[in-house]
């Protein structure tokens, strides 16, 4: 196969036909997964449509327990892509990944799968390869701060969308939902240590990377195992609560297509906050679309990135 031939995947991969992201969770992130999938390190691909542009792209997804990522963009013929998009029917207002439908099925098969020319793959950069080249940051050991210290909200709280709209006005926090001319942004500098940044302006350091796709009782586990390891060297990380993670959104998406500085990985679009929604459910900042969102703490769950405070 051309395909993973390019994408140097070893082995006999699974192409799951049958698979479509809404099925996703079950098979992935629930216990009730372990039927389908005999270990954490086993991997399925399957095709989907992601439709969050104004040009929808045909994409291969790798998944295993608790992972997740996009691997190739497979450049199918454009009309057949938006026709397929068409038969999903109308989807809720932030949901823009479809399943594909048999004739794009029978193209891939044909022209990707059983082909033996890869020209129609293109390879996706690993993301946690990218993030730890350098940062392009200043140095946290020479660089002083240029911009007036924001002391934001450090403790968990339960918010409803009135207060979400208030916090992002008062500290002026960029939402591209709720205050797209918000004007924070964090002063970064490289800790120069290939795992952490600083921002100078809330006194926060920040993951570069973070927690893998886990359900928010996961995540508190993985807080503690790090912790318990000394991760960078300390012991007192935590989640950040909605107002510290919205800090570090932007204005302008950066090359990776997200609202924040190229310097964190992307493979955590979008993280848990420390933040329980007002009348119920969970917040989370989504780095992709740029703005607070809140859905269960189970399905679909969330990535995470973790901050302590600079002392």
């Amino acid at each position: 196969m051309g395909l993973f031939t390019k994408l140097q995947i070893s082995g006999i991969p699974t192409i799951d036909w049958e698979m479509t992201p809404e099925y996703t969770f079950g098979t992935f992130e629930s216990w009730g997964g372990v039927e389908r999938i005999r270990s954490k390190n086993e991997r399925t691909y399957y095709f989907f449509i992601d439709g969050w542009e104004d040009d929808p792209k045909l994409c291969l997804m790798e998944r295993g327990i608790k992972h997740a990522r996009v691997v190739a963009e497979i450049l199918a013929p454009e009309e057949m892509v938006r026709e397929c998009v068409a038969q999903q029917g109308k989807v809720a207002m932030f949901e823009r990944t479809h399943a594909i439908n048999d004739k794009l099925k029978q193209w891939l098969l044909k022209n990707v799968v059983e082909s033996d020319d890869s020209s129609l793959v293109i390879p996706l950069v690993d993301e946690k390869e990218e993030t730890l080249k350098a940062s392009g940051l200043p140095s946290a050991k020479t660089h002083k701060a240029g911009m007036d210290a924001v002391v934001l909200p450090s403790e968990p709280a339960e918010l409803s969308e009135e207060d979400i709209v208030a916090l992002v006005k008062r500290y002026s926090l960029v939402d591209h939902e709720r205050n797209p001319d918000g004007t924070y942004e964090a002063e970064l500098v490289d800790n120069e240590d290939d795992l952490t940044v600083t921002d100078l302006r809330s006194g926060l350091m920040w993951q570069r990377e973070g927690v893998d796709i886990t359900s928010n009782r996961g995540l508190r586990k993985e807080v503690s195992r790090l912790n318990s390891e000394h991760f960078a060297g300390y012991d007192d990380w935590r989640v950040p609560t909605l107002a510290e993670a919205l800090s570090l959104m932007r204005r302008e998406k950066n090359s990776k297509d997200q609202y924040i500085h190229a310097c964190f990985s992307a493979a955590q679009p979008f993280i848990f906050a420390d933040a329980v929604r007002s009348p119920g459910g969970y917040w989370f900042v989504d780095f992709k679309q740029g703005r607070a969102f809140w859905a269960s703490g189970t399905i679909p769950g969330g990535f995470g990135r973790l901050c302590r405070r600079k002392k």
